[in-house]
């Protein structure tokens, strides 16, 4: 790794020295100060007791010259709690590096490669900061353009695993291989324009996996033994439709049998590895007019694990994304309920519909259901929002979600255990004048489970362009051990935070003291737990 950095520090200070290229960058720092709070459980673990600070940060450079794209970020972790959030991890490194070359119709990429193939559902390499996810395929990609119209690129490599310890010091790597092609064009027929796209995708265990896979299989009673392959298979075929004021998007997957861990609760199967193909089918259907949009969509998911092998979970190598069909809730309250994708059993769908009478009232409806193909019932939202902004000043927000959330499915609980809830909220902005805002918003969380009901409120108050201040409140009103014993809490308590952020041209610092609830995180549709936080935490983000 020492030879690594030195080598792409050579690379960018010769190229600053003797080129006449353009140069650019961003960095993004995160700092913690951890503040024990035993009743609200952010204690007991090595952040609290002994290290009582950390930080993470992530420095890209990217330097463009006579065709060349050289890019390089540091990554630097010191007693940082997104890897395991309840313990302390220190590593530094070049997390990614790539240098890309273009020639004429010819793009050759080597290094640390994000792209994917059609939604992802296939093969997608990408990186989330917010929940440590670095699933760059380290390898090399060749991309050439037949036409302006018609493009075909193939990948090689291994993922990266951004779940070692000192991965950034061993740049370490999944062991299996894989390879993959993608065609893609874009046509038209009278008065449609169509795109359309196919993927194949071949993972190749190594030696080592495939020895664990089969020591696994090896202690199954006999009649679910089976003999594991080397090589899995998985092609894509999609296409996006435009007419007029409507958008179709469709995709149909499908991967060939390989060993695969059952994680379905209601799998007879269940914690047990099986040998299964698997597919997905995903919709979206968008039209659009003057005061009224509808977007429709659908994704039935069987058994479509794709996974650098069998022997990772959670989280650990991912080889794709699938989308998620439920609409992701950006509210306090609504958030910590949000359905990630489920690969082995999912029949989901979701219609969104807005309304606008005029230029001043918008109403959006949703419903979203989703249950296993065993018809197990998994998650209902219906959701109602309506915002009028008919006065001078006066911006307001109301709506009302119900929601029904299956807790054994999505956290693991180990019991049949629903969350029925009821969210009612409402939001006011106040234009004091064209620089200065004031908004206050309020929730209420009516719920029998987990953490029973919460109330939340939030105010705020911007100076355009610069700064923003906001105070909010998370309060636990029920204590639910009266109710169940799914997560009990000490006793009712109060989650503050105090924020402020700082903005000047391409620089943010913001500044926050938080109580946080411990709870599920999602961002894109990735979820993964995250302790209960007290404390500080302040943030640095600029671009050069």
């Amino acid at each position: 790794m020492k030879k690594q950095s030195f080598f792409v520090f050579l690379l960018f200070l010769s190229c600053s020295i003797y080129g006449q290229g353009t140069f650019s960058g961003d960095l993004m720092m995160n700092l913690n100060f951890f503040h024990k709070d035993t009743n609200i459980r952010a204690s007991g673990n090595p952040l609290y007791d002994n290290a009582l600070s950390g930080s993470d940060g992530w420095l890209s450079m990217r330097y463009a010259i006579n065709g060349f794209t050289f890019f390089a970020r540091a990554d630097a972790f010191n007693n940082s709690n997104l890897k395991v959030p309840q313990n302390a991890n220190t590593d530094f490194g070049i997390g990614a590096w790539n240098i890309t070359k273009e020639m004429n119709d010819l793009t050759i990429s080597v290094g640390s490669i994000y792209d994917q193939i059609g939604s992802g559902i296939l093969f997608r390499a990408y990186e989330d900061r917010g929940l440590l996810i670095d699933n760059a395929l380290m390898g090399i990609e060749l991309k050439y353009k037949f036409s302006d119209h018609f493009g075909l690129k193939g990948f090689t490599g291994q993922l990266k695993n951004n779940n070692s310890d000192n991965n950034l010091v061993n740049n370490i790597r999944y062991a299996p291989v894989i390879k993959g092609l993608n065609a893609e064009g874009d046509y038209g027929i009278g008065k449609a324009h169509m795109t359309s796209g196919f993927g194949v995708l071949n993972r190749t265990l190594d030696a080592a996996s495939m020895d664990v896979v089969a020591t696994a299989i090896n202690g199954q009673e006999l009649s679910s033994r089976f003999v594991p392959k080397y090589n899995m298979y998985a092609f894509s075929v999609y296409n996006t439709l435009i007419y007029k004021n409507l958008s179709w998007y469709a995709e149909g997957v499908y991967k060939t049998n390989e060993a695969i861990e059952i994680v379905n609760l209601y799998d007879q199967a269940n914690g047990k590895l099986a040998d299964r193909d698997g597919n997905v089918l995903y919709t979206s259907i968008n039209y659009g007019r003057k005061g009224l949009a509808l977007s429709l969509t659908g994704k039935r998911t069987e058994d479509f694990t794709m996974r650098t092998s069998p022997n990772e979970k959670i989280l650990r190598g991912l080889l794709n994304w699938q989308p998620v069909v439920a609409v992701l809730r950006p509210l306090r309250l609504m958030s910590r309920y949000s359905p990630p994708s489920q690969d082995q059993s999912e029949m989901a769908g979701t219609a969104n519909l807005n309304i606008s009478p005029n230029d001043v009232t918008s109403f959006t409806f949703t419903y979203t259901h989703i249950n296993t193909l065993t018809d197990q019932k998994l998650f209902r939202e219906a959701y109602a929002e309506g915002i009028y902004q008919g006065m001078d000043k006066w911006i307001l927000e109301a709506g009302v979600q119900y929601l029904e959330y299956n807790l054994d499915a999505y956290q693991n609980r180990g019991m049949p255990v629903t969350l029925f809830a009821i969210t009612p909220f409402a939001e006011v902005t106040y234009k004091v004048n064209d620089a200065k805002s004031i908004r206050f918003e309020t929730q209420y969380m009516n719920a029998q489970r987990d953490n029973g009901s919460w109330i939340f409120a939030l105010l705020e108050y911007n100076i355009a362009p610069k700064w923003s201040f906001t105070i909010s409140d998370m309060y636990n009103s029920m204590q639910n051990e009266e109710k169940d014993n799914v997560n009990k809490s000490a006793k009712p308590s109060h989650y503050y935070s105090f924020f402020t952020a700082y903005t000047k041209g391409s620089n943010r610092f913001t500044l926050a003291y938080v109580k946080q609830v411990d709870g599920i995180n999602c961002s894109g549709g990735v979820c993964r737990y995250e302790p209960a936080f007290s404390g500080i935490k302040a943030t640095i983000t600029s671009s050069f």
